[in-house]
C-alpha cells in the first residue's frame, strides 16, 4: 500500500508539471498571458455575463428558494450540475429541503465524441491507444459531468492482464479547468449578491464553495481513485464475499483509469437476482455488515452506496466507482459509539457530551438549550422499536439540532448520513425486514465483550468507588452545618435566572408595546382635554394643537398594528420552513 502511494504520488507530480508546462505553451502559441498558472482572455467575461444572465432571469435577488437553486443548476449545464451534487450531500451546510430538491437533479449528460475519447487516451499514453487496447467500445457504459466509461480489452501484448476485458473511465476534456473557471467566477458573484433571500442569510456560500471545489477536485483526480481502490480493497481481502474491481495501475493516469471489467447486474435488480437464485435476505445481510464493518471497522466507507455503484457478481457484492470516499478518525468513531450507546440507553447527558466532543463547536454553546432539544429527540426515537426506526431521519433530526445550536459536524460523519440513506434504501427494496441498527448494536456488543480488559475494568470503577465513598463521608458534616445556618437565620439561596433569547425578546417588546401604549394614551387624554378649551388658532373648530395630538396618536397606533401583524406572519413563516 506504501509502494502504491509513494507511486501515485510520483506520477501526479509529473502530471502536474506536464499540465503546466502544456498550459504555459498553449497560452504561448495563442499570445495570452498567463497569472498564476490560470489563464485569463475573454472566454472568463463570456462566460461570467451567461452565469449573470441565468442568475438575472431567475431573479436571484428576491431569494433562493431550493427549487429555484435547482433549476439554476441546471441551466448552467453538466459542471453545475455536479456541484449540485456535491452540495446534496452536504446537510450539515445546506438546510435539508435544498439538500432534497438537490438530489433530484439529472446526472446524465450527453457523452462525448468518441474521437475525443481517443485523444484523451492517446494524449495521456504519449502514443497510439492500440499500443494498450485491442479494441474500446464507442457506446458509452455511462456518461456523467466529470467522465465517461468504455468497455474495452487490453492487448495480448500487455504484460499484466492480456486479454482481459476492461472498463476505462475518461476524464471529460477541460472539465477541470471550465470547473476551475466557474467556482473562481461564482466566488466573484457571491460577493455581488445582495443580502437578501433565504440562502445567502442561513449560510457561508464562500466556504459551500470551496468545499465542493475541494470534494470535486479529488473526483476527477483518477490516482487519488486509484488509491481508494486499492486501500478498499487491502481492508477487505479477508472477506470472501466482498470485492472491487482490480485496478492497472501502469495504465492509469490522472485522467484515464483502467480497472476489471465487472459483470453481473445491479444489486437492487430484484428479478435477476431472483431467477439466478440468490437469496436476497442473506444479500441485504451481508450488504448491510460490509457497509457498517468499513464505518466501524476501518473508518475508510463508500459514500456513494447506490444501487448504481453495488453490483452483485459471481456470488460476490462488488463495490465500484471509488472517487467520492468517506473517512473517521479513531476519536470519531470512538465518540459515534459512545453516542449510540448513550441513545440506547436514553442518557440524555451523556448523549449531550458525545455531540460537544464529535462537533466543532462555534462560541460557548447554550447547553440548556442543547439539553432540551436532546431530550426531544430522545423522546421521539428513544423508544421506537429496532424494525420501525427510520436510521437515515434519525441522523438528520441530530444533524438539525446539532447545526441550530453551532455545532459542525465533522466531514466524514455528514458523509456518512448520506451513506446511510443509501444503503437503507437499498434494504427497502431487496430485504425490507434487514435493519442496520441491529446489526450495528450486535457488532457494537460483540467489539466491547472482544476488546474487555478485566483487569482495567476493575481499576477504573474501584477508583470511581474510591472517589464517591471519599466524598461521601463529608455529607454529614456538610449536612449539619446547613441546618445550623438555616436554625440561626443566616442561610442564604442565589437563584441564577438564564432565560431564553425569545423570551427576552418578548419580555423586551412587550414592555416597548406597554410604553408606547401609555405614551399614546396620554396624548390621547392631554389632546381631548385642548379640545375642550377657547385654545387659538383652531381648524374645522377645534384647536389646532389637539388636532395634531390625535392625529399623531393615530399614526403610532396604526404603526403598532401593522408591525404586529407583520411579525406574526414572519413567525408564521419560520415555523412552516422549520
Amino acid at each position: 500500500m506504501t509502494d502504491l502511494s509513494n507511486l501515485v504520488g510520483k506520477m501526479r507530480k509529473i502530471a502536474d508539471a506536464q499540465a503546466d508546462k502544456a498550459e504555459a505553451e498553449k497560452a504561448a502559441e495563442n499570445g495570452q498571458p498567463v497569472y498564476d498558472g490560470k489563464i485569463r482572455n475573454a472566454e472568463d467575461k463570456a462566460r461570467f455575463k451567461e452565469i449573470r444572465g441565468v442568475l438575472a432571469r431567475n431573479k436571484i435577488t428576491r431569494g433562493i428558494s431550493p427549487e429555484k437553486l435547482r433549476i439554476i443548476l441546471e441551466e448552467l449545464g453538466p459542471t453545475y450540475i455536479k456541484l449540485g451534487q456535491i452540495m446534496s450531500m452536504h446537510s450539515d451546510i445546506l438546510p435539508k429541503r435544498y439538500c432534497d430538491e438537490l438530489s433530484k437533479l439529472n446526472f446524465d449528460v450527453p457523452p462525448m465524441p468518441f474521437s475525443e475519447v481517443i485523444d484523451i487516451i492517446e494524449e495521456s499514453y504519449g502514443g497510439p491507444f492500440t499500443d494498450v487496447f485491442e479494441w474500446i467500445d464507442e457506446k458509452t457504459l455511462g456518461s456523467a459531468s466529470i467522465a465517461q466509461v468504455h468497455r474495452a480489452r487490453l492487448n495480448e501484448n500487455c504484460a499484466n492482464g492480456k486479454g482481459r476485458d476492461v472498463i476505462i473511465k475518461v476524464q471529460r476534456k477541460g472539465v477541470f479547468e471550465i470547473m476551475s473557471r466557474d467556482i473562481s467566477l461564482l466566488h466573484r458573484l457571491v460577493k455581488l449578491m445582495p443580502p437578501v433571500g433565504d440562502l445567502k442569510n442561513i449560510v457561508d456560500l464562500d466556504m459551500i464553495l470551496d468545499e465542493m471545489w475541494g470534494v470535486a477536485r479529488e473526483e476527477m483526480d483518477f490516482l487519488k481513485e486509484a488509491c481508494n481502490i486499492a486501500e478498499f480493497k487491502s481492508n477487505n481481502k479477508d472477506i470472501k464475499y466482498v470485492d472491487c474491481p482490480d485496478m492497472y495501475i501502469e495504465y492509469t493516469t490522472d485522467k484515464v483509469l483502467v480497472m476489471e471489467y465487472v459483470g453481473g447486474c445491479s444489486i437492487d435488480d430484484v428479478e435477476y437476482l431472483t431467477s439466478h437464485g440468490y437469496d436476497l435476505d442473506e444479500i441485504g445481510q451481508k450488504y448491510a455488515n460490509s457497509f457498517i464493518k468499513q464505518v466501524m471497522d476501518d473508518g475508510f466507507f463508500h459514500a456513494d452506496p447506490h444501487p448504481g455503484n453495488v453490483k452483485i457478481c459471481e456470488g460476490k457484492i462488488v463495490w465500484i466507482d471509488m472517487g467520492m470516499m468517506g473517512r473517521l478518525s479513531d476519536r470519531d468513531r470512538r465518540l459515534m459509539v459512545r453516542g449510540v450507546r448513550s441513545i440506547a440507553m436514553h442518557d440524555i447527558q451523556a448523549t449531550v457530551n458525545a455531540v460537544l466532543d464529535l462537533g466543532d463547536v462555534q462560541g460557548a454553546p447554550d447547553r440548556e438549550k442543547l439539553y432540551v432539544e436532546v431530550k426531544n429527540f430522545l423522546d421521539q426515537y428513544g423508544s421506537i422499536s429496532f424494525g420501525s426506526l427510520d436510521i437515515a431521519a434519525a441522523l438528520q433530526c441530530l444533524m438539525d439540532i446539532m447545526k441550530e445550536n453551532g455545532i459542525a459536524l465533522p466531514h466524514g460523519m455528514t458523509m456518512l448520513c448520506r451513506g446511510l440513506a443509501h444503503v437503507q434504501g437499498v434494504l427497502a427494496t431487496i430485504s425490507p425486514d434487514i435493519n442496520m441498527i441491529q446489526i450495528a448494536t450486535s457488532r457494537i456488543t460483540d467489539d466491547f465483550i472482544q476488546n474487555l480488559d478485566i483487569r482495567e475494568e476493575f481499576t477504573k470503577y474501584s477508583r470511581a468507588f474510591y472517589r464517591a465513598a471519599d466524598r461521601g463521608i463529608e455529607i454529614p458534616a456538610l449536612t449539619s452545618q446547613v441546618m445550623k445556618e438555616y436554625l440561626a437565620g443566616q442561610s442564604k439561596v442565589n437563584i441564577n435566572i438564564n432565560p431564553s433569547k425569545e423570551f427576552d425578546e418578548l419580555i423586551y417588546s412587550s414592555i416597548r408595546n406597554m410604553v408606547i401604549g401609555l405614551g399614546v394614551a396620554a396624548l390621547l387624554i392631554a389632546s381631548s382635554v385642548m379640545c375642550t378649551t377657547s385654545m387659538e388658532p383652531r381648524i374645522f373648530g377645534i384647536p389646532v394643537l389637539g388636532a395634531v395630538g390625535f392625529s399623531f396618536a393615530m399614526i403610532v397606533s396604526g404603526f403598532l398594528i401593522l408591525r404586529n401583524i407583520g411579525l406574526k406572519i414572519l413567525a408564521r413563516r419560520r415555523r412552516r420552513r422549520k
